[in-house]
């Protein structure tokens, strides 16, 4: 086992995994930059260094820096949480050259599984179920409007490097494809500095259900059920729950299945997640995320396995403990992502947080790295913490994530705790019979 890893991210995940080494009696190396001096991550880890200015290109993604400070702390192993390096082919290849074992999964599952068609490709390849368009990138206009014609509007654009709802178009008729084309080649250009975009039929009103898994390096591959990430604002998640009310137990099975099959056709290793699109009674492979998710704490409540220390385990090249037939689902899980963000128009409000009360009590979790008189920095994303409650079903798991709504207070700064609040009294939500378009529909003004 490691005896000591170096976390290269901040806020509530590099504390998330600075707790899980804690118990593993691992030491830990937190990286920061200047704005973060005073955040909890650095004060909890056993060691700390200072690698750049505010701006993360020059501090949270700056691999030199984050490398140098591996060595010189003779750390064995870099986790990279989520975001940031996380899914960056390129560090996690360095730092095997520099011999410190990079937890997450592969360079060539990184790269392979980021490029989201070819990552298509393969699953259809592998028999899994993809929804119907392109087979790989589109170069021209000629080729995207024969595409369209052929699988019919509404068809969408996705960058191929892409996620986050960045370098994305829903088009509708032919008329306005082309530009539509356009429009997302220099979006993905811009944002991922890749200009490769594929096309899609557009699915109406879906669901988004992902499926967590978990694999070593021995080739053993396991599923710990799915999350439900269907409530969303302009493509990123708000709410999170385990296991989805959308599914069928036939279906669950169906989609646990298809899920370690894609996993096993590219050979991965360590955590994951693989996303689909469900429709009506039928799903499709949208993308995998090789990486520990935002949503992972859900998975955690419903099953009881530490993922973080999972991770760690496969990472040092442990073999999994749990078989298939182990890995129950008990309960229900919520997660509220809580945004440093105007509950309405969802824009950014950074700022000092003058008041801080943390919910508690029996089912209650919350993950942060903020407090009172903390200024939440301009400078990263906007999510400041997550609050996940568990219980024995689905309706006392609402009413708990309602109760704890209600405790959660933060001043200072505009949170989206009042929308969370209003969704969970929502009867629609309610009833679990929701789609992606939830939101758009009930945040109108």
């Amino acid at each position: 086992m490691f005896k000591k890893i170096l976390i290269a991210n901040r806020g509530e995940i590099a504390l998330r995994i600075i707790r899980a080494c804690k118990e593993m009696g691992i030491k830990t190396v937190t990286v920061h930059s200047t704005v973060d001096a005073e955040s909890l991550h650095v004060r909890f880890a056993d060691e700390s260094i200072c690698i750049g200015p505010a701006d993360s290109a020059g501090s949270y993604r700056n691999i030199p820096a984050i490398l140098s400070a591996a060595e010189i702390t003779d750390s064995e192993a870099i986790h990279p949480g989520y975001g940031f390096l996380a899914e960056n082919a390129n560090f996690a290849e360095m730092c095997e050259t520099a011999g410190i074992k990079f937890i997450g999964p592969t360079p060539e599952n990184i790269r392979l599984m980021g490029d989201k068609a070819k990552a298509k490709e393969t699953m259809s390849k592998s028999g899994i179920p993809v929804i119907p368009g392109s087979k790989g990138t589109v170069g021209s206009e000629d080729e995207i409007l024969a595409i369209a014609s052929r699988i019919g509007y509404p068809v969408i654009i996705k960058a191929s490097a892409g996620g986050g709802g960045r370098g994305m178009r829903v088009v509708h008729s032919a008329g306005s494809l082309i530009n539509s084309f356009l429009m997302a080649q220099a979006e993905a250009m811009s944002s991922f500095g890749n200009p490769e975009v594929y096309i899609e039929k557009f699915v109406i009103e879906p669901r988004h259900v992902e499926v967590q898994i978990l694999a070593d390096e021995k080739g053993n591959i396991i599923h710990l059920g799915e999350r439900d990430c269907s409530v969303q604002r302009r493509h990123q998640k708000l709410i999170e729950e385990s296991p989805s009310p959308a599914l069928t137990p036939k279906m669950r099975k169906k989609m646990g299945e298809a899920a370690i099959a894609a996993a096993k056709s590219v050979k991965y290793r360590n955590a994951g997640t693989v996303e689909f699109i469900v429709s009506g009674d039928k799903f499709y492979f949208m993308e995998m995320n090789t990486r520990i998710q935002v949503e992972h704490p859900v998975t955690e409540m419903v099953t009881g396995i530490d993922l973080i220390k999972e991770q760690i385990k496969a990472a040092a090249g442990l073999t999994l403990k749990y078989k298939q037939d182990d890995i129950e689902i008990n309960g229900h899980s919520f997660e509220c992502r809580i945004n440093a963000e105007d509950p309405q128009k969802f824009t950014p409000c950074p700022g000092k947080i003058t008041t801080y009360n943390a919910p508690g009590g029996p089912g209650v979790r919350v993950d942060t790295a903020v407090y009172s008189n903390y200024t939440v920095p301009p400078n990263y994303d906007s999510m400041i913490a997550k609050l996940i409650v568990h219980g024995k079903d689905r309706e006392e798991a609402m009413a708990r994530m309602s109760r704890a709504l209600e405790e959660f207070i933060i001043e200072g700064i505009k949170t989206t705790v009042p929308l969370h609040r209003r969704i969970f009294l929502d009867p629609v939500f309610r009833s679990g019979k929701f789609s992606t378009a939830f939101l758009e529909i009930f945040n109108k003004p």
